[in-house]
């Protein structure tokens, strides 16, 4: 069951915004934030906005959802639950985590470490609309229910999601902003590569603008038209701005990185059942912000 807790507004909170007054209770205003649009908190029995004007005596109950155990003999990093409500969640994908069950990776996955919480689709994908890289961290949807995951699917088909990335590329654009659109696939040689160089070629489109430019590098923000695999590692590569520390595509170990520096920072969307729009933002994790500060210092961005 879910935890519950009870709280009375005291005197010298009187006027303060519902959020800012939680933010001590959940760790941080964010955190407040997240609880207060995902109908967590009830004021006096009723949901409030996070500017709600909290009063004297007004009880608070504090609702955070039960974990939910792994499948059994399944353990893998923690996930951090961003939003949920009855049809679906977001969450922060750590990385060198695999999203689904696949040739070399039946275990530990993203979707089996979450199975009790998501749903809809073929069973060994129960809940997945839309995937990440393996090495990939940051914002994904998961559905719920065998109606939303209906929903969100055709969404994403109809490029009513957006999506954000953020990428470290080395080199630097010719242009500030643009849009790569080339056909990619199962590159003839390689196999587990996508590439211009296929006989399966399927429709990408890809656009970028500079968010941040370096000595010898530029961090760039990302966004897709399509969604095929390995789509902005390959492109960025065709354009010759391959990723930081991308062994497949880009300058392996660069700026000390141990995995590509891409990052799913932004997810907007409306809502699959109310049609209430969300937003969410992810903020670079540990190891993507060092790189940027080493890139943003003028570290040559050599691979070992």
């Amino acid at each position: 069951m879910a935890e519950t807790r009870t709280l009375k507004i005291p005197e010298e909170a009187a006027g303060l915004r519902l959020d800012a007054w939680l933010g001590e209770h959940y760790g941080s205003r964010t955190a407040a934030v997240r609880a207060i649009d995902s109908g967590l908190v009830l004021v006096d029995g009723e949901l409030r906005a996070k500017s709600w004007p909290v009063s004297e005596g007004e009880t608070v109950v504090l609702t955070a959802p039960a974990a939910k155990p792994a499948l059994k003999g399944e353990a893998g990093p923690p996930i951090e639950v961003v939003y949920i409500d009855e049809w679906l969640m977001v969450v922060s994908k750590p990385p060198n985590l695999v999203v689904h069950p696949a040739p070399g990776h039946q275990t530990g996955t993203l979707a089996q470490l979450l199975a009790h919480q998501i749903g809809g689709g073929e069973e060994e994908r129960a809940g997945i609309v839309h995937r990440l890289d393996q090495h990939t961290s940051g914002l994904m949807i998961l559905a719920r229910q065998e109606e939303s995951h209906r929903v969100l699917r055709q969404m994403l088909e109809d490029r009513d999601v957006k999506r954000g990335y953020k990428a470290l590329v080395v080199g630097a654009p010719e242009t500030r902003e643009g849009t790569i659109d080339a056909a990619i696939g199962r590159d003839r040689r390689v196999r587990t590569r996508m590439s211009t160089s296929t006989d399966t070629p399927r429709d990408a489109i890809t656009h970028f603008t500079v968010d941040q430019a370096f000595p010898y590098a530029t961090l760039l923000d990302v966004s897709l038209q399509t969604g095929r695999t390995h789509q902005i590692r390959a492109h960025l590569k065709v354009i010759g701005l391959p990723v930081a520390g991308d062994p497949e595509y880009g300058v392996p170990n660069a700026f000390g990185l141990e995995r590509q520096f891409l990052h799913s920072a932004s997810l907007a969307f409306a809502h699959p059942i109310t049609e209430e729009p969300l937003g969410f933002e992810s903020e670079l994790p540990e190891d993507l912000a060092s790189a940027l500060e080493r890139a943003r210092l003028g570290e040559v961005p050599l691979s070992k």
